[in-house]
């Protein structure tokens, strides 16, 4: 859905004065502060401005009247964790920075008729959905706490819509792995405010193809290493994929080519071809696993691995997982694509996704956020950490 969101505008959000102030007069209010939020524009490698104000945000909240919070900071991560010295901790997770903006900034507060909708009040801005929502239910929820009925770890983190090796979150498990010790995560990505355990695996690998060079007009004396791909493509185009069940939920796995490149001239029969495929698994499978299988899959090919990250268990067997899930009252799903749970499950905390947002509007131009979703997710999360 494509929308233009001016004919039908309520308001525009423009950052006002110092940001803390801005941020924090929305505590009580997690739509507003969605917006606010998606105001200070922080695109991957510009969160100083926005982490700045959400530590100021915490360090009042932590003055407040609920629980002291001991706030520590590595770059532009901030943890902000009680100490009340409850058996279990729960880690609430969110990331601060955005992919670049589309024209879509400033974010409005607007109406939104369409296939998903009628007539639904959004908030309408990048970052909207994927995920200054989940970032505003957890500063709300953490502003509103009193007595949880565990510790808990707020956790803002950067860098993570571009390279793994620069995601804040990782950079922290690196150096300060005690920062996200915990008992159960919750990662505020988007998801229709319902939980969405674990995550896929995920490989990319090169596969290529060799052959011999040769003019064009006398084919016959060279080798076409772009035909040769054709046995490439054939396997992957026959291969159906299975779906795996993993603590309860069924993870569909996916194994495709995502792009190929090869040739030389116009007038010269190539001599290399590299066809790249990306296999998404199940989290049962480590992702040495998944290497093993893609070699054997392509027994007779060069196989060269560009990229992993090992897919998370959603460890919903586990009785505090299983606490959130009847808070919710809702049947959780898989999560399909690959998220930072998988940097929890590497702790060995067990993770869910569980934010406002659909997940199909993050990155584009017309991203939103409804306003019903991102209040319902901050009730459901007070609701879990007090305990009602």
């Amino acid at each position: 859905m494509t929308v233009d969101p001016s004919a039908e505008t309520e308001s525009v959000f423009t950052p006002a004065g110092d940001l803390a102030d801005y941020l924090f007069e929305a505590l009580n209010n997690p739509a507003e502060l969605t917006g606010r939020l998606c105001a200070i524009e922080s695109v991957s490698g510009n969160e100083t401005t926005i982490t700045d104000a959400v530590a100021e945000v915490l360090n009042r909240i932590g003055a407040g009247p609920g629980p002291d919070l001991e706030i520590l900071r590595d770059g532009d991560t901030i943890v902000a964790r009680t100490q009340l010295g409850h058996p279990e901790r729960i880690v609430v997770a969110g990331h601060l920075d955005t992919v670049p903006v589309e024209n879509n900034l400033p974010p409005r507060r607007t109406h939104l008729d369409g296939a998903d909708y009628t007539d639904a009040e959004v908030i309408w801005g990048r970052g909207a959905c994927d995920m200054k929502a989940g970032v505003a239910m957890a500063l709300v929820t953490a502003a509103a706490l009193r007595e949880p009925n565990r510790d808990v770890s707020w956790v803002f983190y950067d860098h993570e819509e571009v390279d793994a090796s620069l995601n804040g979150l990782g950079r922290v498990s690196r150096n300060h792995p005690d920062w996200l010790g915990g008992d159960f995560a919750i990662l505020g990505e988007p998801s229709n405010a319902s939980v969405e355990g674990g995550c896929n695996g995920t490989i990319r690998v090169n596969v290529s193809t060799t052959g011999v060079r040769a003019h064009s007009a006398r084919a016959f004396m060279g080798v076409n290493a772009i035909h040769a791909a054709a046995e490439v493509l054939g396997r992957l185009a026959e291969h159906e994929t299975g779906t795996v069940n993993v603590d309860g939920l069924d993870y569909r796995e996916s194994l495709s080519a995502v792009s190929i490149s090869g040739g030389v001239a116009g007038n010269v029969v190539p001599d290399a071809c590299t066809v790249a495929v990306n296999y998404r698994f199940a989290p049962s499978k480590s992702a040495a696993e998944a290497e093993g299988f893609l070699r054997e899959f392509f027994t007779g090919f060069d196989v060269v691995v560009t990229d992993a990250a090992e897919g998370a268990r959603p460890g919903l067997d586990r009785e505090i997982a299983q606490d959130f899930i009847d808070t919710l009252g809702l049947s959780p799903a898989p999560k399909l694509g690959w998220t930072d749970v998988s940097r929890f499950s590497a702790l060995g905390v067990p993770a869910v996704n569980f934010g406002p947002g659909n997940p199909l509007y993050a990155h584009k131009s017309d991203e939103h956020v409804a306003v019903t979703e991102v209040e319902e997710s901050a009730r459901t999360l007070r609701d879990y950490l007090e305990g009602r």
